[in-house]
Formats: C-alpha cells, sequence, structure tokens
C-alpha cells in the first residue's frame, strides 16, 4: 500500500453524502474521521530529508520486475511476514500532513484488513480495505490484494481504487495483475537486507504504477503516538514518472508501517504516524466487510475491463 494520495482537493458537502458519479452514493465509513492534529512536531523538509541517504537509484523499470513465476504458494492468505503481518480484524490509523500550495493539509489513512478474500492470477489473496481523507474529507478509497508465498515474501498483486473530487466520482485507475500488462510485486520481502537492489512492487503500465522499493536502514528504536518499537526497517520507495521522489516508509516487527515521511522532489510531502492499532469487533467486521463488498459490486461496473474480469472476492 502506498500512503501518497493520489489526490487532495478542497473541502466539499459532508463526508455521508458523496456522490458517485451522478446518483450513487459511496458507502458510509466505518468511523468518521476526527479533527486531525499534528502526532508530534512536524519535522521541516531537511529534517525529514535528512533520514536516509540521498541517492537515487538506477534501475530498468520494466526490465526488473519481481520474479513471481518462480514463487511458490501454499496458503497465500496466511500473512505472517515479520514487517508486513496482515491479520483479519486489524486495523492501523495513520494521521498526519501533506502539503498543498504552500499550505499544511490534515491528512488521515485508515488502512483495514478485512476477511475477504479474492482470487488473482490464479492465488487467492487477503483484501484490504483502504480510506483517505484529506482535510476531514475521503478523496479515494481502495480495495488492494496481498497474497504470501511459501518462502515469506508479502506480494502485491494489484489494486482497485476509486478517486473523488469535491465529493463525486471521479475515475478508478485500477490494476490487477494478469489484465492489461499487470504483473505482482512485492509489497514486503521475507528477509530484507539493508542496502541490497529495489525490487518491483507491482507493474500496472496501463495507470502507470511503476512503483520500486528498497531497504535503507534498519533503526534500533523509533516511536510513534501508539508506541516505541525496536529493529524498525526502513525502506524508500520511488517510480519512474517520479524518480527524485521518494516515500520513506518505517516498518515494525509484528505491526507493519508505523510511519511515513518523504525526501527529494515530493510534491505532496506527505509526513504520517501511526496514532491507532485497532482490533476490530465481530460487529465492526460485518461492517467494514459490507462496505467493501459494496465497493466490489461498483468496481465491476466502473472498471469493466479490469475488474469486471476477475471472480468475486469470497466471505467466509
Amino acid at each position: 500500500m502506498r500512503l501518497r494520495s493520489i489526490v487532495a482537493w478542497i473541502p466539499g458537502l459532508l463526508l455521508l453524502l458523496l456522490v458517485f458519479g451522478c446518483t450513487s452514493t459511496v458507502p458510509p465509513v466505518v468511523s468518521a474521521p476526527t479533527q486531525t492534529t499534528a502526532p508530534g512536531t512536524s519535522p521541516t523538509a531537511t529534517e525529514s530529508e535528512s533520514d536516509v541517504p540521498d541517492t537515487v537509484p538506477t534501475v530498468d523499470f520494466a526490465g526488473d520486475l519481481a520474479d513471481f513465476e518462480s514463487a511458490v504458494f501454499d496458503n497465500p492468505t496466511n500473512i505472517t511476514n515479520k514487517y508486513f503481518p496482515l491479520t483479519p480484524g486489524r486495523q492501523l490509523v495513520f494521521e498526519g500532513f501533506t502539503e498543498e500550495g504552500g499550505q499544511m493539509i490534515p491528512h488521515r489513512i485508515v488502512f483495514t484488513i478485512t476477511d475477504l478474500q479474492k482470487e488473482i492470477y490464479g492465488v487467492m489473496t487477503v483484501v484490504a480495505w483502504v480510506e483517505d481523507f484529506s482535510n476531514e474529507q475521503l478523496v479515494e478509497a481502495e480495495l488492494a490484494f496481498y497474497a504470501q508465498d511459501n518462502e515469506g515474501n508479502v506480494w502485491f498483486m494489484g489494486e482497485y481504487p476509486e478517486v473523488y473530487e469535491n465529493n463525486q466520482f471521479i475515475e478508478a485507475p485500477a490494476w490487477i495483475s494478469g489484465y492489461k500488462g499487470a504483473l505482482p510485486g512485492i509489497a514486503m520481502k521475507a528477509e530484507p537486507e539493508v542496502g541490497g537492489p529495489s525490487y518491483s512492487q507491482g507493474w500496472g503500465p496501463a495507470v502507470n504504477w511503476t512503483d520500486r522499493a528498497q531497504v535503507v536502514d534498519l533503526v534500533q528504536n523509533e516511536c510513534v503516538p501508539v508506541d516505541c518499537y525496536d529493529e524498525v526497517l526502513v525502506t524508500e520507495e520511488f517510480s519512474e514518472s517520479e524518480p527524485n521522489a521518494f516515500q520513506i516508509k518505517y516498518y515494525a516487527p509484528g505491526v507493519g508501517n508505523i510511519k511515513v515521511r518523504w525526501r527529494g522532489d515530493d510534491a505532496n510531502r506527505e509526513e504520517l504516524d501511526l496514532v491507532e492499532l485497532n482490533e476490530l469487533s465481530a460487529e465492526e467486521m460485518d461492517a467494514v466487510r459490507d462496505l467493501a463488498l459494496a465497493m466490489e459490486a461498483q468496481a465491476y461496473e466502473r472498471s469493466k475491463e479490469v475488474y469486471d474480469q476477475t471472480a468475486p472476492s469470497i466471505a467466509p
């Protein structure tokens, strides 16, 4: 999951009155976003950029893709990777800021692992439900698909995002492995090594998804509002269209992503910290599942060439 929002738009109508196109209504979120406050003193550009060495990788984006064909998937929905565990019912809430026109805009992301599963490219995946708020307004909702191979690598198999502007549906730039040239990538390696080569996080040429990641550091202690963690892995992400813009992510053992920073020519300058780590109740899981399935139903209508070609998600 790349946490950088695709777009961030000016506030409009109330969140629960979001409109898809002209008539369809956006499913309500599990909980309305609260007023976002800084999770700490917001670093300056210089401080954020100094977190990792100032290097620009040289890679063949189209040619150096992850070797999915060699991966074996006997139990792909049991995602237990040390730095990227995906347990159904867990919810991570991030708060912070993005920069727009020289102003700091409150930003909030809710990442929930559902109990839904969906077959993508011949592999059963775990379905994540992601909501992205800018200044308390929902600007993107997403279904994301992950699977773990026998070695422990977590694969990113694709995503279906919906982008909203001024409370109206704008587009759904989906990329799903196996369709329109899209191929899986690695969300987290089984044994990430500091200084190792960068790796593809997926290839979706039809929607310009070319993200790559590289492990750049291992921090002995890192604190966010939720807790302090040891042995925190630090990666930086970049893409072919923004080779000098880096999103820096911090991953804690047993938790996953806990912090996001930036360096280089990143126009959004996104800074996020984990402020909640929740385990949803059965009732809350039912609500999330209903929301994800409602979005999938609309995905079959809005993404005829990609999502409409996939098998439906399976509920427990």
